[in-house]
């Protein structure tokens, strides 16, 4: 049967009853209802048939983010970040002056607890702020490995 006409005016008419566009292919008409369908000349006619539920809009299909948000869950934990997973450079990835800021910002930190706690002076204070300022060192505890080779006992180690 042809019904390719019905199937635009229903579409028309539910778009606008439904307030969004209801596209020709999201229209279903019941299989057992054919001939009736095709005998639908005019809108009111089709308008009767979708009222006693021959044709209806089909439900819009979505794409399910179930998958994404398990990945998401995944990467938070840190998992799927293997080297088949990274396009871009380490240093695009995370780039250099990143890492400067987290390393030194975490140095000062550290230095600044231990003047405050009084485990160094303020003069050894400024000396290894302007020597963490210039690169010496890798880590805090390289920083704490060289305080401590200077003589000075910062203790925690116990």
């Amino acid at each position: 049967m042809f019904i390719s006409n019905q199937k635009r005016m229903a579409s028309e008419i539910i778009s606008r009853k439904e307030g969004k566009p209801v596209g020709i292919h999201r229209i279903w008409v019941n299989p057992d209802y054919l001939s009736e369908v095709a005998d639908a000349v005019q809108r009111d006619d089709v308008r009767n048939l979708i009222e006693d539920g021959i044709i209806k809009a089909k439900p819009i299909k979505g794409t399910s983010r179930s998958r994404a948000r398990k990945s998401a869950f995944q990467k938070s934990k840190g998992r799927r970040k293997g080297h088949g997973s990274r396009s871009g450079s380490a240093n695009s990835r995370t780039p250099r002056k990143q890492r400067w800021m987290s390393k030194i910002r975490s140095q000062r930190r550290t230095l600044k607890e231990l003047r405050e706690r009084g485990a160094i002076t303020p003069s050894q204070y400024r000396y290894f702020y302007r020597k963490a300022k210039g690169g010496s060192y890798r880590s805090i505890s390289h920083l704490r490995s060289n305080i401590e080779l200077d003589g000075i006992s910062l203790g925690g180690d116990e």
